[in-house]
């Protein structure tokens, strides 16, 4: 089974550069490992074994199609991993064995052993490698496997013949927000989408290099929106989330996370908000913001 690794990385080389010497100890075991900048100054530090390649433009959808045109038909399983990702010890070979053993199942995001997003601070990779040696990879018998409507971006595989025309879309720039269930949703289409413990990470959740908070707060009501209009989104997970991130920017403007700039993303909100009253919420307005 050829697996391919894909790590879309902006502004970030150090970052990437650690990211692929956590990775460095599959390289027996992956057919390709690659690395999608917007620029050659996102070049790893260290440059690793990875391969690197420089997309038309900025924008995680864009750098992770790039990544699926290059692989084309020549991978059993892409998996794209966020760039401040450490895999678990068995990672690859968890990956393997899930897809080998299980032919309905078309996409799959693993288990985290801990998110920086949801922490106030972000880990380092000190901290990641520690909970990494300290966690315990399930058992064959123990694997589980939940079905979702998505995968999570940070760390997802795909079964590329499942769909293989399907492509991330470019209508949702930048950073993208939600772009990993707008893609998974063309997958759940023809079967399985899962989260399980089958591979497992941990996901440090840094700040730096991603779009500005005015931008993020629009596309947290704007993408919903527009993934509600395409059909890959339900009205309950629009609802549900828009409002959800909105009332907490709301209630943290008052005292701010570290490195989180809730007001400008409540500022971008009540702009998505006022842009939806004058029926011109569109995700691509955050390139005019």
């Amino acid at each position: 089974m050829k697996i391919v690794v894909a790590i879309a990385t902006t502004g970030r080389p150090h970052v990437v550069g650690q990211c692929l010497q956590r990775f460095a100890k599959f390289s027996h075991e992956l057919h390709r490992l690659l690395v999608i900048g917007a620029s050659p100054e996102d070049a790893p530090i260290p440059a690793g074994e990875a391969e690197f390649h420089v997309a038309r433009a900025r924008g995680l959808t864009i750098q992770r199609n790039h990544a699926l045109d290059l692989v084309g038909t020549d991978a059993d399983i892409l998996v794209f991993v966020d760039d401040d990702y450490v895999p678990g010890e068995d990672f690859v070979d968890g990956v393997r064995r899930l897809f080998a053993e299980h032919a309905a199942i078309v996409a799959a995001s693993g288990h985290l052993i801990a998110d920086g997003i949801h922490h106030r601070e972000p880990l380092d990779f000190d901290q990641a490698d520690a909970l990494v040696a300290a966690y315990s990879p399930p058992c064959p018998g123990d694997v589980r496997m939940t079905d979702e409507t998505g995968a999570y971006g940070c760390n997802m595989a795909f079964r590329l013949a499942a769909a293989p025309q399907a492509r991330f879309d470019e209508n949702l720039p930048l950073y993208g927000w939600l772009e990993d269930t707008d893609f998974s949703a063309l997958y759940a289409r023809v079967g399985r989408v899962v989260r399980t413990n089958a591979f497992a990470g941990v996901h440090l959740g840094v700040r730096s290099g991603r779009t500005s908070g005015v931008r993020l707060g629009y596309s947290q009501i704007a993408n919903p929106l527009y993934l509600l209009h395409k059909g890959t989104a339900s009205a309950r997970f629009v609802m549900n989330l828009a409002s959800r991130n909105f009332l907490a920017n709301l209630a943290k403007s008052l005292v701010p996370e570290p490195g989180i700039d809730r007001w400008g993303r409540l500022r971008g909100n009540v702009l998505a908000l006022l842009d939806l009253a004058r029926g011109r919420c569109d995700p691509r307005r955050v390139l005019e913001l």
